[in-house]
């Protein structure tokens, strides 16, 4: 099964397009597989903030009284 890929037209600075372009030529790559991985990467990290911000809310309303210790639970 062949995979389709979608071309999407971005516009960027001068410095940040020149820094990818060397990426690429110092990995032997496409700009478009240096910029997917990078676009990937940060989607990543977006996703591992948001998992944070909700494990720190759920952390701020932990009632300590209300837990088991991990003995409770194993033994």
């Amino acid at each position: 099964m062949s995979v389709k890929s979608r071309k999407v037209s971005i516009t960027m600075e001068q410095e940040l397009f020149d820094a990818i372009k060397e990426v690429a030529r110092s990995r032997g790559e496409s700009l478009s597989s240096v910029i997917e991985e990078y676009i990937e990467l940060g989607m990543n990290l977006a996703e591992d903030i948001g998992l944070s911000k909700i494990g720190e809310e759920r952390l701020s309303t932990l009632d300590k009284d209300k837990t088991l210790t991990h003995e409770e639970v194993w033994d």
